[in-house]
């Protein structure tokens, strides 16, 4: 694939982040004990850039992700089964209740 040159940098990296899919959030199917899984991610990365430097800045560019182990799909007598990874989802519930609890707190705080 080569690069096109009118394009931005940025553009070019959109557009490479739209062709992933959701192939990103599902890793390789393999074989633990003789049972077949397919682990499950949430994943989420960003990046900005800059083509055009300032006066007193060079061009610049940057990016990041992380990947957040959700479960896997398991195999068995009864057919494909999702096991949750227990620990993140326990940690997750934990940040979504804190900020309701926050949110609740700042409303009626700001009714009185």
């Amino acid at each position: 694939m080569s690069a096109d040159p009118t394009q931005t940098t940025t553009s070019r990296l959109a557009d490479s982040v739209s062709r992933r899919g959701v192939g990103l959030a599902y890793g390789d199917t393999c074989t633990i004990d003789g049972v077949e899984l397919v682990p499950v991610a949430f994943v989420t990365y960003g990046f900005g850039a800059s083509d055009e430097p300032t006066d007193d800045q060079a061009a610049f560019g940057g990016g990041g992700g992380m990947a957040v182990p959700f479960g896997a799909y398991v195999g068995g007598p009864n057919g494909l089964r999702f096991r949750p990874n227990t620990i993140v989802v326990l940690t997750m519930s934990v940040l979504v209740i804190s900020a309701v609890g926050s949110a609740i707190a700042r409303i009626v705080k700001a009714a009185r």
